[in-house]
């Protein structure tokens, strides 16, 4: 399947760059809402966003799109991902769109979209809109007089996201006498998130929460958890929460300052989905980067994992295959059906201090379900996509590490499906030779791409 302009998570890149500009944004509001336009609907479009100055133009170039086509559009400002996709589904739009780079610097921002139950557009959907994108069709989509869409704003779209949130935590626990510091990358969720943990009774301590426009992930949320350990040992808190730029996904401090990243995240919530009897279908759900760690913690718990390609629309997409509800990436996007469409760092959270609260244990001991075997990840900046498998010493290098590891490691070396970079990650029983064999296959990328 060919695409142009949509990604494994939407469409992304520099904002006023090559692609992510406000006239792509107006062909696509328009492409998008002349498909929608063939249903028997109402007609209406969530938009959110994160804190991107960008943010704005892109968000009036989509509305205008849209409602020249006779859409109605539902505007919510800052909300996270996962906040979109739930006022979607309940109020029964025909679609959500989120602007967002997620964990991306500033400078980029895309677009991705939500189907009317609240889950990512199928890739099939996706070519169909890049299809109709700048063609004469659109033309004869024009609306005219009473029947141009409209523009509303919701302005209790942080409220409702928090509702949400809390009721997937249980309603005999609460957070009293915890005290939680949470770092929102002066992203998306800087007003939901710290008031989600507050209602619940914690004692909170805010970081990365004060967005200007070109801030957000510079140097705080789920990429950047060292300033969230530092806060963690200073105010002698109970559990650190980082998100990303639109918070759908989480990296958790433990009261020492340790981190526990998406596949420990997963273990934990498989221990405990299990014992309930609330794990469907005995299964995990995670990609191909997950750590090996994970197949054993899962396998010693009776359970099976199955792993999909990277991106956590591909997760969803097993899971509502064989009926799972449990699902995630390394990275910290954790999906739990019973409670979301798709990945949301705040939910995921609960879930975990929900655990700690019905064992009466603090959150480090937790991490123990799961033995994390050395990783090493490397990004490689190329100048170009090619087949890697058509690069001699790539290959060659490649097969020397495999041969080296055996059963004990493994190697995956892949393209992002979101920048110009190719990813090279080595997992084996010692951190030295997984950095060795890492270093050198991407000594040998740089060679002839970068």
């Amino acid at each position: 399947m060919d695409r142009k302009y949509f990604g494994t998570d939407g469409i992304r890149g520099v904002a006023n760059g090559e692609q992510m500009t406000p006239e792509l944004a107006l062909e696509l509001g328009r492409a998008l809402g002349a498909l929608l336009k063939t249903s028997a609907r109402t007609h209406q479009v969530v938009i959110g966003k994160d804190t991107r100055l960008s943010g704005y133009m892109l968000e009036t170039a989509l509305s205008s799109g849209l409602c020249s086509v006779g859409v109605d559009v539902w505007l919510c400002g800052p909300l996270p991902t996962p906040g979109v996709a739930f006022l979607t589904h309940s109020m029964r739009a025909d679609a959500g769109v989120v602007i967002s780079a997620s964990h991306n610097p500033f400078e980029d921002n895309g677009i991705k979209i939500f189907a009317a139950d609240g889950f990512k557009l199928p890739d099939e959907r996706e070519l169909e809109i890049e299809k109709l994108m700048f063609t004469d069709a659109l033309k004869q989509k024009r609306a005219h007089g009473s029947q141009i869409g409209k523009a509303h704003r919701i302005d209790d779209a942080v409220g409702r996201y928090v509702v949400h949130c809390k009721s997937a935590f249980p309603k005999d626990l609460d957070l009293g006498g915890l005290k939680i510091v949470v770092d929102c990358a002066h992203g998306a969720a800087y007003r939901a998130a710290p008031l989600v943990f507050r209602e619940l009774g914690a004692q909170v301590v805010a970081i990365g929460d004060t967005p200007d426009g070109v801030n957000i992930n510079a140097g705080f949320g789920a990429l950047h958890p060292e300033k969230l350990r530092a806060a963690v040992r200073e105010h002698r808190a109970d559990i650190g929460i980082a998100l990303d730029g639109d918070a759908d996904r989480v990296i958790i401090v433990d009261e020492k300052g340790e981190a526990i990243d998406g596949d420990q995240i997963l273990a934990v919530l498989a221990k405990q989905m299990h014992a309930s009897g609330a794990l469907k279908g005995g299964t995990v759900v995670a990609t191909v980067m997950s750590n090996i760690g994970l197949d054993r913690a899962v396998s010693g718990m009776g359970l099976k994992l199955e792993r999909t390609a990277v991106g956590d629309r591909y997760v969803v997409q097993r899971m509502r295959e064989g009926g799972f509800n449990l699902g995630g990436e390394q990275s910290g996007h954790v999906v739990c059906l019973d409670h979301g469409t798709t990945g949301d760092g705040v939910v995921a959270a609960l879930l975990v201090l929900a655990e700690a609260g019905r064992t009466k244990k603090p959150v480090s001991s937790l991490r123990g379900v799961m033995e994390v075997f050395p990783q090493a990840l490397v990004n490689v900046k190329v100048s170009r996509r090619v087949a890697l498998d058509t690069l001699p010493n790539v290959k060659e290098a490649i097969a020397a590490a495999e041969t080296t590891l055996g059963q004990s490691g493994r190697v995956l070396v892949r393209f992002s499906g979101t920048e110009l970079k190719v990813r090279v990650m080595v997992e084996g029983p010692d951190k030295a030779s997984v950095d060795g064999h890492c270093k050198v296959i991407a000594g040998e990328i740089e060679k002839v791409l970068a």
